[in-house]
């Protein structure tokens, strides 16, 4: 072979080896983060978006970035009107387009979060975002009713849109982990407790800071609760859940006195307390992976309990302490809910 065709020869076959080896770069290359958008800024939206831009924050966080939101808020609760205009303020540093309807919202963003504190407006804000089809977190509370979270999740059924909402305990490791944990084997029991004062007039008693401990319940007990006694004094409320197999679990949420997170749990080992809660890092790896692949972490079927008991205890208190069965009050916002 002449120098003469050697050379273009060689030359196309570097051509095809930088090619080739651009082409799995570019294969293994990590997609561009999701377009995420929040409605409502009175609440975690800053501390999370704080979270989402950190680079020291767990990896699977930075495949969110919060491009745009609607400054949502609620003029009649003190905490979200008091801090709406410092929020949509510290939302703009940090780059964070803002937008006047969820409307507007959807073109912009792949996935969002509604973070209203409020949970009267979120079945509303919900409805264009599941329509769109685009995955959806909701703040707890899911919403200020049972019938109103009946039907978020049944539009988000009907729609085919993926859409989970959670507290942020449920993930701390040692909270999720006591399922596992060997001082305790297999879970016969759970006193767990949480703050619940104070009460929010416009949602159901345990609904707004309640369902802290009541998801801290459930994610130790796990499924299968059946009824439910409430007990109320000027100190605390008390949530006595019996569950299908027999076991009992219990929320007491604090009224007055020191406030905190845990749990005390039982089992056929031994008793331990609940880890700590460690905050928000764990929830958002959790949301950002949901908003990858469209797999909810939580099913409805489990957040629908959850709220089902909190609903039950109210009823429970209606009652005068008697037992409530969650399948009642189900049924009830079911048979309410094909009405919206």
């Amino acid at each position: 072979m002449s120098r003469s065709l050697y050379l273009p020869l060689a030359f196309v076959l570097l051509l095809g080896v930088i090619s080739g080896a651009t082409g799995r770069a570019q294969d293994s290359a990590a997609p561009a983060p999701l377009r995420v958008g929040i409605v409502g800024l009175d609440a975690h939206a800053v501390p999370w978006t704080q979270i989402i831009t950190n680079p020291n924050s767990p990896a699977p966080i930075h495949d969110m970035q919060i491009v745009a939101a609607v400054p949502a808020f609620s003029p009649d609760i003190p905490f979200s009107a008091d801090n709406i205009k410092k929020n949509m303020q510290a939302m703009r540093d940090m780059g964070v387009e803002l937008v006047d309807t969820v409307e507007a919202l959807l073109p912009k963003v792949d996935a969002v979060m509604v973070l209203s504190i409020d949970g009267r407006p979120h079945l509303e804000q919900a409805r264009p975002v599941l329509a769109a089809r685009k995955p959806l977190y909701v703040d707890k509370p899911v919403a200020a009713s049972l019938v109103d979270v009946v039907r978020i999740y049944e539009l988000a059924r009907a729609n085919g849109t993926p859409c989970f909402s959670s507290s942020s305990l449920r993930y701390s490791p040692g909270i999720a982990g006591m399922n596992n944990d060997p001082r305790v084997g297999k879970v016969l029991g759970c006193d767990a407790f949480s703050s619940n004062a104070p009460l929010e007039p416009n949602h159901p008693d345990l609904f707004y800071y309640g369902i802290h401990g009541s998801e801290l319940l459930f994610t130790i007990m796990g499924p299968g609760c059946k009824t439910v006694t409430r007990v109320k004094s000027p100190t605390a409320d008390l949530a006595a859940g019996v569950w299908e197999d027999g076991r009992l679990g219990t929320f007491r949420g604090i009224l007055q006195g020191r406030v905190g997170f845990g749990a005390m749990v039982y089992g056929d080992q031994g008793i331990a307390p609940a880890g700590e809660y460690i905050g928000y890092e764990p929830l958002l790896v959790e949301i950002a992976r949901f908003f990858r692949t469209g797999q909810p972490p939580v099913t409805a079927e489990q957040t629908l309990e959850i709220y089902a008991f909190m609903e039950a205890a109210d009823e429970s208190k209606r009652q005068g302490g008697v037992p409530v069965s969650l399948e009642s009050v189900l049924e009830t916002a079911r048979k309410a809910a094909a009405e919206k």
